[in-house]
């Protein structure tokens, strides 16, 4: 049974495994009607049975988001089946791991039609069904990746970049028109999702995430939070606290240090996995990956970066009356200057 009133009616991409799988989860225990995007039917449907056992409902739309009219399709199909939509959530990826000069032309604009066009695609659907009701929102699942790209992910950087640059762009607009619909977009960490067994890897060793390390639940509290607040963003974990501020003040230092360190913190000492690749064709269709990958031992299952964000008003507060109380009791006191008064 669901443990909570949420009725809210939400659309997520990428819904089968990793971060849109948890985030299907996260929404269940609310109640939440879902509408399940993604290409592999044993992912889809695990995550239909997820949602039903909770309490709530769920359809399984099985497409790639690269489709503009299948994605259109699946929004009329959610909005007569589950009522209007509330809420939709951004995050299909796939992505190829390896140095730019191997990756093929063929393979990166892939990436990019994934990674970048799939937002481009939802979004457009969505605020074809929330401009009119004048509400919604739409959340872009974002990464500490598009503010400080990294070597050996370029198409991935590449297309997260693009995502912040376009969803500023359609977010002036809204305010011209004075929508009420919002977007946001989420800086995640590093993830331990399924990625890392089943993207593209054109590296020597398997791929692993640059730690700290955070289990797929981080991200899906994250989502879940953005899509009831009206943050512009959020912050997830505490690289994206640290390492978003430095790359606006140093961007220099973190294309030194990555180049130093950027090849082997991703590569972990086993080899490459063998089982195909995502990139053209799904890797959940017979199998049910769920959410979570390879790295349990290593990944937080709670992050105080993320409190520190969710809690960020509270937190300004309270450092302001601290100093405020510091700068009182301190006029309290006479002036002592090494022997000066």
């Amino acid at each position: 049974m669901s443990h909570g009133s949420d009725r809210r009616v939400v659309v997520i991409t990428g819904a089968s495994a990793g971060v849109g799988r948890a985030t299907v989860r996260r929404f269940a225990r609310d109640g939440a009607s879902i509408g399940l995007i993604a290409r592999g039917a044993a992912g889809l449907e695990g995550a239909r049975r997820e949602v039903e056992e909770a309490g709530g409902k769920a359809i399984v739309l099985p497409l790639d988001v690269t489709d503009a009219a299948a994605v259109d399709a699946a929004a009329e199909r959610v909005e007569r089946e589950l009522g209007p939509i509330d809420v939709w959530i951004n995050d299909a990826m796939t992505t190829v791991f390896g140095e730019f000069k191997d990756i093929s032309p063929e393979e990166f604009d892939r990436v990019t039609a994934v990674c970048y066009l799939g937002f481009v695609n939802g979004t457009r659907t969505a605020l074809r069904h929330m401009r009119p009701r004048n509400r919604g929102t739409i959340v872009q699942v974002g990464s500490v990746l598009a503010y400080r790209g990294i070597p050996l992910q370029s198409a991935y950087c590449g297309a997260k970049h693009a995502i912040r640059g376009f969803t500023d762009s359609i977010r002036c607009e809204l305010i011209h028109h004075k929508s009420k619909v919002h977007m946001t977009m989420v800086q995640m960490p590093a993830l331990n999702t399924t990625q890392f067994e089943w993207c593209e890897n054109k590296m020597p060793e398997h791929s692993q995430p640059v730690p700290p390390i955070y289990e797929p639940t981080v991200a899906a509290d994250a989502i879940h939070f953005a899509a009831g607040a009206k943050r512009r963003e959020v912050w997830v974990g505490a690289p994206a606290l640290v390492i978003i501020p430095a790359n606006k003040l140093l961007p220099g230092v973190g294309d030194w240090y990555l180049g130093k360190t950027g090849f082997s913190g991703q590569q972990c000492d086993r080899p490459a996995p063998q089982l195909p690749a995502n990139l053209w064709e799904p890797q959940d269709e017979l199998v049910d990956r769920g959410a979570r990958g390879p790295f349990d031992k290593r990944a937080h299952r709670h992050s105080v970066g993320l409190w520190a964000s969710i809690h960020k008003a509270p937190l300004l507060l309270g450092a302001v009356a601290l100093a405020a109380g510091a700068g009182l009791a301190m006029r309290g006191k006479p002036r002592r200057w090494h022997g000066l008064w």
